[in-house]
């Protein structure tokens, strides 16, 4: 309760800091890049805008292979948390505390497993897509376990595991150009700003984050 009292007095003397309209972005920026929608932007991305990753997939097919990573890797851990939250577990969907998060993590890994399980055991999937929803997975796993110790920003692993897979995507597998890449890169510094601005987090949590979110894609190309 306390550390919960804490955390609510620490995110209020920063915020403080800022204008209005600026932790207003930052706010809206948190909520459209959350963790939970970074799988199916890569997703809708490859599908829908990469020239050759499912070039020979059906409209059709692609929908319905956005909604079911959507729904794996976005709504079903969003309605774990909403339905801990009914129950008493957690106290916020914010998840404030290292002691709220344990259980999150635990149903978000179990998601992720899934669908990468899934579309592992499919044909004509590029490796380099499964690959990312292998490292996804290992980064949920990773924040799980660095949480026993600190509140690791999942926002920073997500943004992390982004910028990894667009540079591997660019220049490993050079199936993407520079401007992914860089356009990933904005979008990673405008995150982690913001949760700079509108958390709780310290530096270490924001890096250590970032950092994780990174080698985990690594660690998945690797495997």
């Amino acid at each position: 309760m306390e550390n919960n009292i804490t955390a609510q007095h620490t995110e209020l003397n920063t915020s403080q800091q800022f204008a209005a309209p600026v932790r207003f972005g930052a706010h809206l920026l948190s909520y459209v890049f959350h963790p939970l929608f970074i799988s199916t932007y890569v997703t809708a991305f490859l599908l829908f805008i990469h020239p050759y990753a499912f070039a020979g997939m059906g409209e059709k097919q692609k929908v319905f292979t956005l909604v079911s990573v959507f729904f794996s890797t976005g709504f079903l851990p969003a309605f774990a948390v909403l339905l801990m939250r009914a129950l008493g577990f957690v106290q916020s969907f914010q998840l404030r505390t290292q002691k709220e998060r344990i259980i999150p993590y635990v149903a978000a890994i179990t998601f992720y497993f899934w669908i990468w399980y899934v579309y592992h055991n499919l044909q004509d999937i590029p490796v380099y897509y499964v690959k990312f929803l292998l490292g996804s997975f290992l980064a949920v796993c990773a924040a799980w376990m660095f949480n026993i110790r600190y509140k690791i920003s999942m926002h920073a692993t997500g943004v992390g595991g982004l910028v990894m897979f667009f540079y591997l995507l660019t220049t490993g597998m050079r199936e993407g150009t520079a401007l992914y890449f860089a356009v990933a890169l904005i979008i990673a510094g405008l995150v982690c700003t913001a949760r700079f601005i509108v958390s709780d987090h310290t530096q270490r949590d924001i890096y250590s984050g970032f950092l994780v979110g990174m080698l985990c894609q690594l660690v998945a190309t690797w495997l």
